[in-house]
């Protein structure tokens, strides 16, 4: 079973706590387990290897999750895809944002400066990955990325990724490289380590970090952290990218690095009046 963020330290573990509902824990890892791409959906041994967990409980799982609407099941290709249920819990996610609102016509007019092919994302930590939260294009873009809200990168990888490690707590950041490392095998791990670490420097001395297409060969992209402070709200992370053509080195360093850290300033300013 997949690590979760920290709890505090007098809070029993999951598998020691008698309130910790092992059923439910497992029925959300097998919605969270499906992906914008899985347009095919997925099978049952698809989602046994993606949890971890045995053929027998999947079964189970996807058999209430079916009666309950959560999920659909394709009897010609045997496999599910997500009910429409499950969207209403994305949507009052979002709606129980206001820092996402807020956040939206900064990234917009930022989006706009940019131009053609750059997008401008806020996002939050699900897992080993971070979830985009709100997205912002240029109107005449072309060749953006094909990514939206809900999408999720890579936490080790991306340069959102790597800012939101930079910025979140000691007790976070020690649970996520530990739970990282185990992810991406020791065989990776070291070189994906030297990145985050590279990030975690960066961001100290400029505030924000530059990713020149480790996430994505021909994708260069900066972040700044956005730790929120609240434990009513997640700790996010801003983010800039597009293709490597259209963002110079001298362009994301000296303009549009500085400009995204100004709105993370204004955003943390405004998290204080909420």
């Amino acid at each position: 079973m997949r690590k979760r963020t920290p709890v505090a330290s007098d809070t029993p573990a999951p598998e020691t706590d008698r309130q910790f509902v092992t059923a439910l824990s497992r029925g959300l890892d097998v919605l969270r387990c499906f992906r914008p791409r899985d347009r095919a959906g997925l099978s049952n041994r698809d989602i046994a290897d993606r949890t971890g967990l045995p053929n027998s409980t999947i079964s189970r799982l996807t058999y209430t999750l079916l009666q309950t609407g959560y999920l659909l099941y394709d009897e010609q290709t045997g496999r599910y895809r997500i009910g429409v249920p499950a969207l209403s819990l994305g949507f009052a996610c979002l709606g129980s944002m206001p820092m996402r609102d807020a956040a939206k016509d900064h990234m917009q007019r930022l989006a706009d400066y940019a131009g053609d092919g750059v997008q401008v994302a806020l996002g939050a930590r699900d897992d080993h990955t971070v979830t985009y939260l709100a997205c912002a294009r240029a109107d005449h873009g072309m060749m953006s990325l094909q990514l939206g809200v809900g999408s999720r990168i890579s936490l080790a990888r991306s340069a959102m990724g790597r800012a939101y490690i930079a910025g979140c707590k000691a007790d976070e950041r020690a649970e996520i490289l530990e739970t990282l490392a185990e992810h991406h095998g020791p065989e990776r791990w070291p070189a994906i380590l030297d990145g985050i670490n590279a990030a975690a420097a960066q961001i100290a001395d400029k505030g924000f970090y530059v990713n020149y297409g480790d996430w994505h060969e021909g994708v260069h992209s900066l972040a700044v952290p956005f730790p929120i402070g609240s434990e009513a709200a997640p700790d996010m992370a801003l983010n800039l990218g597009g293709p490597a053509p259209f963002l110079t080195k001298d362009r994301m360093e000296n303009d549009l690095g500085p400009r995204l850290l100004e709105i993370a300033k204004a955003l943390r300013l405004h998290a204080t009046q909420i």
